[in-house]
């Protein structure tokens, strides 16, 4: 079956709440005053979200030759080979253990890239990808976002105890609307999430970007059998469990391992909308079609000593973007403003300049 062309992106596709520049306003206090707790707490600044990281990994991406034309745009329109950067995490802002199980997150940056940048992009020659393990975001908007972040900031660096008792009841809830075919992102987010070997999961942007003259989401699958046989695979609930998998499939791996960077094109906007992030782009309308290649061969993945470092000085951005891939929508929007004031905080907190890294 044929599939229908892509819709070419307008302005008039995206479109600002009457109160989003409030919202957007109030969600970077929030997110402030939730950094300056932790940091206050345990004397270092983390990132806003998905604070913990659990892998710091060194790759290469490489475009595919030969694609079809709707897909040769931007990073994609030509062969190619680069240097990628991969940081895997876990929210929220705290360094929580990971028996409190949270979404996994994927975080890509590919390095030596050049050409026109998207308006306000920090780095100049980088192209981020921030993926989590679900494809779609937990709320619609800009406005539900707030509401969420509100009831994080609530129990930022509270009652760790509980949370650990909430997360193992949220993950019952969780396994038991799987079972009958379901899931919760809501159950997921709150500490629901399956305590799943994060290797071996798919990861969704979630948000649309602009694909050259297109819309388009973003997805990175497990490819190689040694990924693929993680899918599903249950780990314990350790402090560190996430990190320790990580790194002991890297320090043991034999043979590199690949993911397939997959673009889903927008191909009906009344489906496939721009500024409803919990909707789902329907596979059937619009299959995940393969882009790229990410491989990473055997690696100390995480480095007590040096890791943190190297992460303080790093930043993941979806701003970090070529003008083909300019984010869309409300929720990019809104990570414009509150991503660069978690990362200004952050590196004046920890007396570390923050800056993009070369090949």
């Amino acid at each position: 079956m044929s599939l229908p062309p892509p819709v070419l992106y307008h302005a008039s596709l995206e479109h600002a709440d009457d109160d989003e520049a409030t919202h957007i306003r109030e969600l970077t206090e929030v997110f402030a005053r939730m950094a300056l707790t932790v940091a206050e707490q345990e004397g270092h600044a983390h990132r806003a979200v998905h604070a913990k990281g659990q892998g710091l990994l060194k790759g290469r991406l490489r475009v595919l030759d030969g694609l079809p034309a709707e897909l040769r745009h931007g990073l994609f329109a030509r062969p190619g080979s680069y240097d990628a950067l991969v940081r895997l995490s876990s929210p929220p802002a705290e360094q929580l253990p990971d028996s409190v199980s949270t979404p996994r997150a994927m975080a890509l940056k590919v390095m030596g890239v050049e050409g026109p940048r998207a308006e306000g992009a920090e780095e100049q020659h980088s192209q981020d990808f921030l993926m989590v393990n679900g494809p779609a975001f937990n709320t619609p908007g800009v406005a539900g976002f707030l509401r969420a972040a509100k009831l994080l900031a609530v129990t930022t660096e509270r009652m760790p105890r509980t949370k650990r008792m909430i997360s193992a009841t949220l993950r019952g809830a969780e396994a038991a609307l799987e079972a009958v075919g379901g899931q919760s992102a809501t159950l997921k987010g709150m500490g629901g999430e399956p305590q799943h070997h994060p290797l071996g999961e798919t990861f969704f942007s979630q948000v649309p970007f602009l694909y050259g003259p297109y819309m388009a989401k973003f997805s990175l699958a497990p490819l190689s059998p040694a990924l693929l046989a993680l899918t599903g695979d249950k780990i314990g609930s350790d402090e560190d469990a996430q990190r320790e998998a990580v790194v002991a499939f890297f320090t043991d791996l034999p043979n590199p391992v690949e993911w397939e960077l997959r673009v889903q094109l927008c191909r009906d906007v009344e489906r496939m909308p721009i500024e409803d992030a919990s909707v789902a782009w329907p596979e059937a309308d619009s299959p995940f079609l393969p882009v790229a290649r990410l491989s990473m061969a055997q690696q100390e993945a995480w480095q007590p000593g040096s890791s943190p470092g190297i992460e303080d000085a790093l930043a993941f951005a979806p701003w970090h973007a070529l003008a083909e891939h300019r984010p869309l929508g409300g929720l990019n929007r809104a990570r414009r403003v509150v991503m660069a004031a978690s990362r200004q905080f952050r590196s004046r907190f920890n007396g570390c300049p923050i800056h993009e890294p070369v090949g």
